[in-house]
């Protein structure tokens, strides 16, 4: 089958952005500072960044788009227009825009727009007025897949067109975190901690376990799920023909506060799903692979959302990622010996054993995840390495100071 799917991945930081491209991502979304729905996350990109993010993005001809997405004040418009600026300066590809003095002034300097789904985008007399404006679309995540084809089956009759000439482009997200309110418009985290999830500052609090009481009879009503609040994680690969066949062209995957194994892996598993359905090769069999696979790294569970006709979202019984594998940081990177195709690292913390599967994330490394078949010391070849140990490691890529190294584990070790 002839078209171009467009899989987009989430960069937070640049071993983040290494694992999309390890990943086979075609696009990567990120923030800058403040200003973006991840704004309380600790990796975001500096301004200073943005050169280097747009020469790796173009180094593997992938596309990059810089979040700019919050509620926007008075106060905010000159870090906008910097932020704008900087990335037209150096190259990036589209701003991810809702407010509308982000999008007049991205326009306004030659970038494209894509709007986001902050702007709850649901029906296609919207898809006309911000086609004036932006070549695609985010729509509102509560759609289902019959709405969504509605709306691109509508695009192409009626050649809805964006700026560039091109047809509007439809995006969805396909995987990673939901939220209870719709499209993350919620006052909870404001309320209770003056932190807005509408500026990127969200607490999560919704995410912790909470009691109803009756106030006037003191009963504590029972409750069979805590986390009554906190929805499981949005998963569509084991129905990505159906969404496909909906006519989206862009599926973005949320985590840009989750780490590099998260990215690649899922990125990864998204882009052979997407491969296989273009060659005609998608199997549900194949599906439960790929869903096994994801189930290793960070989620807390998973549901189809709202794409299949779900009136409620489906909560979650625990707190925290219910990944079958965690990781225990173990040291870092050293040296490495390319001649010996060996990488040095320092034991910081733990043991590390022959047999062990380990991580090595770094922000030029990206993801790299092998099983120990040998372990070299000062003492000479050793099945175990110590805190405080330098020990090597055959590896057929570089590893750099930088590198974190992690042994993986089953979760319920």
């Amino acid at each position: 089958m002839s078209r171009n799917i467009e899989v987009m991945a989430p960069a937070g930081g640049f071993d983040s952005l290494m694992a999309a491209v390890q990943g086979g991502a075609n696009s990567v979304y990120f923030g800058v500072e403040q200003l973006n729905m991840r704004a309380r996350a600790t990796m975001n990109f500096t301004l200073e960044d943005i050169p280097e993010v747009a020469r790796i993005c173009k180094e593997n001809n992938m596309r990059s788009y810089i979040t700019l997405n919050t509620i926007v004040y008075d106060h905010d418009l000159s870090v906008i227009k910097t932020v704008v600026n900087a990335a037209k300066e150096a190259g990036i590809t589209a701003i991810i825009a809702a407010d509308q003095a982000v999008i007049a002034y991205a326009r306004s300097v030659g970038m494209e727009v894509h709007i986001s789904t902050q702007v709850n985008v649901t029906n296609i007399e919207t898809v006309k007025f911000y086609a004036l404006f932006a070549d695609t679309i985010v729509l509102a995540r509560e759609l289902s897949l019959k709405q969504v084809k509605k709306i691109t089956d509508t695009i192409r009759e009626e050649q809805i067109k964006g700026p560039s000439g091109r047809l509007i482009e439809i995006e969805i997200f396909v995987h990673g975190a939901l939220c209870m309110a719709v499209s993350g418009k919620c006052y909870l985290s404001l309320h209770s901690h003056n932190a807005s999830a509408n500026r990127g500052a969200c607490i999560q609090n919704c995410r912790r376990p909470y009691k109803v009481i009756d106030l006037e009879g003191g009963n504590e009503l029972e409750i069979d799920n805590e986390y009554i609040m906190s929805a499981q994680d949005l998963c569509t690969i084991d129905f990505i023909d159906e969404v496909l066949d909906s006519g989206v062209v862009v599926l973005k995957i949320e985590g840009r506060g989750k780490g590099p194994e998260y990215v690649k892996t899922v990125t990864q598993c998204y882009r052979e799903a997407v491969d296989a359905w273009l060659a005609g090769t998608y199997t549900r069999e194949k599906a439960l692979q790929w869903k096994d696979k994801m189930e290793q790294v960070f989620n807390r569970g998973f549901w189809s959302g709202y794409y299949l006709g779900q009136e409620l979202g489906a909560w979650n019984d625990s707190a925290g990622s219910k990944a079958k594998l965690r990781k225990i940081y173990l040291g870092k990177g050293n040296r490495y010996f390319s001649q010996l195709g060996v990488g040095e690292f320092l034991i910081e913390t733990h043991s590390l054993k022959v047999g062990d599967t380990i991580l090595i994330t770094g922000p030029t490394t990206g993801v790299i995840e092998t099983v120990v078949e040998e372990l070299h010391t000062d003492q000479g070849s050793v099945e175990k390495a110590v805190k405080g140990n330098l020990c090597s490691i055959k590896l057929d890529s570089p590893i750099r100071k930088s590198d974190k190294l992690y042994k993986l584990v089953s979760a319920s070790e």
